[in-house]
């Protein structure tokens, strides 16, 4: 652990603020590993006047980057994503420390980073407006897009670089600074990306002050961030709660956000379904991160012509889960990211319990050093249950059936969440329908692959209390800029739209 911390400049006790300079006058974080309860560094947060010195740095290098030709502005990004793959097994691992995933989602979510960068790096040749046909002569309209501002990116613990990485790098390209809130169960590896993008700025000339950190509680830091109107641009990952907060102060001032919120994402197998993919599936979008990703498979939705058998490959591969430490790379399932997180998904367990569902497997809290693991649980439940309405964060999947087609889609949209969603089926009917108007009401819909490992080629984001933001590939770069309509007069008249006549006699021209 000690030889990875050094590799990535990660002292015993470092600032947690970087605004062209580091700094931290605010309280003291001690980092805890889940994974065996071990400290591994100590980080000092912003102060209130940490807090203004990053935003006020932050617009200056706003002001120089908006001027800085898109092109120009992806070759900082290009040597970023170079910098992130020369750091990629350290930066994996550092993940892996902090959040307890294990060494292949770590390394995978450092590759998330590169290739972000990589699509932002293209999209800064295409930041691209329109031409469009006027109804008046001798006119040109046309719209184009404009660095929007300071962006500020709040993230969450079970991605604690990507999420940053999805925003910030399509925000650099669109000429926008950043101010990264991380939470603040994850700041070393927060620290240890503001340092290699501090490096790349200073190689490429850019202003570091692009990349601006920000380590704080929800006070010092992230109420300030929603109510400060030097911020246009919002994005926030983490809870409904969370989210609901910033969304009505953010909103309250009239500024903008990409809200990333809960899922409680279902997958059906049909009678059709190739058993064996179905079930690799379900358990590696439950299982996956300790089920503590928003797009965790939370419910499985079988027919019944095919639920005996799936419960029963279910349950003999969660019976040979190799639980234990995540920085080895036999191990599929690591510890949850602190106690309190075991502890909710044991108080969800008891609710569906009290409600009536049956626990098929696991649960049990298990006694390892730093009291972070626990066996995944599989259990019955019915779609009524109020358990089943809301999103335990972590390794608790529900198994319920249906009888008809119309039956699974009313149960799989039947919660207030909709992030991502998928069906196994070999019948191109249901597939087609289950994508359609009346299917999936998710932001994500899927055919024969799970609910979990999204490309970042694809917008993504859900709908509902999800959020209804979108982050990440296709069009989503827009979000980072302002557009703006313009109309150019090549004549010596001045028509109006609409064919409007307005004070003909006065003056020259068409009025």
């Amino acid at each position: 652990m000690q030889s990875v911390l050094e590799k990535l400049d990660i002292a015993d006790e470092s600032p947690g603020v970087f605004c062209g300079e580091w700094r931290g006058g605010g309280g003291k974080i001690d980092k805890i590993s889940p994974i065996d309860g071990r400290k591994l560094a100590s980080v000092r947060t912003a102060s209130a006047e940490d807090y203004e010195a990053a935003i006020s740095f932050a617009h200056e290098a706003f002001l120089k980057w908006r001027v800085t030709p898109g092109p120009v502005r992806g070759e900082t990004v290009r040597r970023l994503g170079n910098a992130l793959r020369d750091a990629k097994h350290e930066l994996g691992q550092l993940v892996t420390m902090e959040s307890g995933k294990i060494v292949a989602e770590g390394e995978g979510e450092v590759q998330e980073m590169i290739d972000i960068c990589d699509l932002a790096v293209g999209q800064s040749r295409m930041l691209y407006g329109l031409t469009i046909q006027s109804e008046r002569p001798n006119h040109r309209l046309m719209e184009q897009w404009h660095p929007l501002g300071v962006v500020a990116v709040i993230s969450a613990f079970n991605f604690p670089v990507a999420v940053w990485s999805w925003n910030a790098a399509l925000a650099a390209v669109c000429g926008d600074a950043t101010v990264w809130k991380p939470s603040e169960k994850t700041p070393l590896s927060a620290i240890a990306v503001t340092k290699i993008a501090e490096r790349v700025c200073r190689e490429t000339g850019a202003d570091p002050a692009i990349f601006t950190l920000l380590i704080g509680d929800r006070k010092t830091v992230g109420q300030k961030l929603a109510n400060d109107r030097r911020i246009p641009l919002v994005s926030a990952t983490g809870s409904v709660g969370m989210g609901l907060n910033v969304a009505k102060t953010v909103h309250g001032r009239l500024g903008r956000t990409i809200m990333e919120l809960g899922g409680n994402n279902a997958l059906v197998v049909a009678p059709s379904a190739d058993i064996d993919m179905a079930t690799q599936s379900i358990f590696f979008g439950a299982v996956g991160t300790a089920g503590q990703r928003c797009t965790s498979t939370r419910r499985v939705i079988m027919h019944e012509s095919v639920a005996s058998k799936v419960r029963h490959k279910l349950l003999a591969a969660y019976k040979s889960l190799p639980i234990g430490n995540p920085l080895d790379k036999k191990t599929v399932m690591g510890p949850l990211i602190d106690k309190n997180a075991v502890d909710l998904v044991q108080h969800s367990i008891q609710r569906l319990k009290d409600e009536g569902g049956e626990i098929l497997y696991g649960g049990e809290r298990l006694s390892v050093p730093g009291d972070c693991y626990m066996k995944p649980c599989l259990a019955t439940a019915k779609p009524d249950f109020d358990i089943v309405q809301h999103e335990t964060f972590g390794p608790l999947l529900y198994l319920m059936t249906y009888r008809d087609f119309d039956e699974a889609i009313a149960i799989h949209n039947n919660v207030p969440q909709g992030l991502t969603s998928s069906i196994f089926t070999n019948d191109v009917r249901e597939a087609e329908k289950f994508l359609s108007v009346v299917g999936s009401d998710c932001g994500i819909a899927n055919v024969n692959t799970g609910t979990s490992g999204a490309e970042i080629g694809g917008a993504f984001g859900g709908e509902k209390e999800t959020g209804g933001g979108r982050e990440s590939g296709s069009d989503c770069w827009k979000s980072y800029m302002r557009r703006q309509t313009n109309t150019i007069n090549f004549s010596s008249e001045l028509p109006l739209a609409q064919g409007i006549e307005f004070g003909a006699g006065a003056g020259s021209g068409t009025a």
